[in-house]
């Protein structure tokens, strides 16, 4: 059994601006996530699709860069999922840092 985690971020940068961000700090992003180890990620369109090794287990998820926000959805499996509070704040804050950098 997994546990959805989803976060909107809203921007002002618009959609190619907001997808630069994502795409260069995905990796600080992802270092939200507890335990991260090997992490795939790929492109299409403007939506990336990730999955992440974490703590024995797999995390997969989407990033989609909207016009004004960014959605994140990730699917934690089993105990990972008893962190989903904490990791939304994490993310979120992330998330925005890339999002509002001058």
């Amino acid at each position: 059994m997994s546990t959805p985690v989803t976060v909107s971020i809203p921007h002002q940068l618009g959609r190619a601006e907001a997808r630069r961000r994502i795409e260069a700090g995905f990796v600080n992003i992802s270092r939200q996530l507890p335990g991260v180890g090997n992490c795939g990620q790929r492109w299409d369109g403007d939506r990336l699709t990730f999955s992440v090794a974490a703590l024995g287990q797999s995390i997969s998820g989407v990033i989609d860069v909207l016009d004004a926000a960014v959605a994140i959805q990730i699917e934690l499996p089993g105990v990972l999922g008893m962190i989903a509070n904490g990791l939304e704040a994490r993310l979120r804050n992330a998330t925005q840092l890339l999002l509002t950098k001058e």
